[in-house]
């Protein structure tokens, strides 16, 4: 049987954590009743914090990282794949407890893929990745809460990150004005040319600020969370929504109940990692239609399989704007 590539994370009895590019075969993957030959994958903030360890995201070991894949099935048991089909996964704890897309082949279960849609590459896919996917379940649960353009604007947070850019591309090509949240002022030419009609620096809502603030918003999406996401929801106009989808900030809300009291402000939580099928295949539907291709080949930086340590890196460092994708 033929080997592949893959990086694999183990770590020693004193829990010290190693990662080194290795030789793998498919007798070596895990249960599942479809193989995929992977095309490409991404680097997710997830998937540098497992590499760095910097973060307990790994609970299987040894770990093959990569919580996002577009492939090929290769064989399938599985009644709703047949080999030679073009497919997506994203989540379903692929990277942290079942070995994920950082290989050149992957076994899963057939109920955590999707098929690609028509008029997606398996690069596109993956230039959108986990992090595009959840932006657009974001702006699903802003339209569902009759958040419309009409409305007033938008907010992004970490707008040069992956949820934050393709966030601004969907909803500037919807028709809404975006304002872009943001600790590097000098990506201000990029942000704009992505869609955005305003840029304010990120210091305006990471420090703690009134239970209830100017409104200047009618929704927002952030993947900040703490005093981020306080700030935001604190300066929501009435009846307005924010989508909540990570925690780059922290993963604590110092926040009173008055903006939802006076104002009936909505919390919306976002989870890209176990969303039913449905709202898996609407999502990737919707990013085939409602995502500027244009736009995405702007914001995407294109990598091979030896930069995929380095690149995982750099993203816990916030040295990466945008999307990277890997061909495999």
């Amino acid at each position: 049987m033929s080997s592949f590539k893959a990086i694999l994370i183990s770590r020693d009895e004193e829990k010290k954590q190693s990662v080194e590019v290795t030789e793998l075969n498919e007798n070596d993957l895990m249960e599942g009743d479809v193989t995929v030959a992977v095309e490409a994958t991404t680097v997710n903030y997830k998937d540098g914090l497992a590499i760095t360890g910097k973060s307990p995201v790994v609970r299987h070991w040894p770990m093959v990282p990569g919580i996002d894949f577009a492939g090929r099935v290769i064989s399938s048991s599985h009644a709703d794949f047949a080999e030679g089909d073009d497919v997506i996964l994203n989540g379903f704890g692929v990277g942290e407890t079942h070995w994920g897309a950082y290989a050149q082949r992957a076994r899963v279960s057939g109920d955590w893929l999707i098929k690609r849609p028509a008029g997606i590459s398996a690069k596109q896919a993956m230039s959108i990745g986990t992090a595009g996917y959840t932006a657009m379940l974001c702006v699903m649960a802003l339209e569902a809460h009759d958040i419309t353009p009409e409305r007033g604007p938008v907010v992004v947070t970490g707008a040069n990150g992956g949820v934050g850019s393709v966030a601004i591309s969907i909803l500037s090509k919807l028709g809404y004005e975006v304002i872009a949240s943001t600790g590097r002022p000098q990506e201000a030419d990029f942000l704009k040319g992505l869609g955005a009609s305003e840029i304010i620096d990120r210091s305006e809502l990471s420090e703690q600020g009134r239970p209830l603030g100017k409104e200047r918003w009618a929704g927002g999406v952030d993947a900040v969370g703490s005093h981020t996401l306080a700030n935001v929801i604190a300066q929501t106009k009435y009846g307005g929504a924010v989508a909540a989808c990570g925690l780059a900030q922290g993963f604590d809300l110092p926040s009173s109940v008055m903006p939802f009291i006076l104002r009936g402000v909505s919390l919306l939580g976002v989870d890209s990692v176990m969303a039913p099928k449905a709202v898996r295949e609407e999502a990737w539907s919707r990013l085939a239609s409602d995502l500027d291709m244009n736009k995405l080949d702007a914001l995407t930086t294109e990598i091979g399989f030896d930069g995929l340590i380095g690149a995982a890196t750099d993203i816990v460092e916030g040295k990466i704007r945008g999307r990277v994708v890997a061909l495999i």
